[in-house]
């Protein structure tokens, strides 16, 4: 049984902060596909919504995702978001379901 973790996190961009919203999300790509405990990290856009965006995420393990929360290119796009969203992002952490 896999022990990976799934994540889908959640972001509405305030009125006129939609393209630096989509910037820093792709701007998170390299550094976090490049870290050891991580096995994806695909921002994606809602067409019909162009403010709401998520990120699918997939980590190894709980651990290597608190790894990633505490390097600084988190620490920066955290900051970040703080200005542009219009709400808190949303984080849901999926695990597989037994066969």
């Amino acid at each position: 049984m896999s022990n990976t973790l799934t994540l889908v996190a959640g972001f509405i961009a305030k009125p006129g902060q939609e393209q630096r919203l989509r910037d820093e999300l792709n701007a998170m790509i390299a550094p976090s596909v490049a870290e050891e405990g991580c096995l994806g990290y695909q921002p994606f856009a809602d067409p019909d919504r162009p403010e709401r965006m998520i990120i699918l995420e997939e980590w190894v393990s709980s651990e290597a995702l608190e790894y990633h929360f505490a390097l600084p290119h988190f620490q920066h796009v955290a900051r970040v978001l703080d200005e542009i969203l219009a709400e808190p992002f949303t984080l849901r952490r999926l695990t597989d379901i037994p066969a």
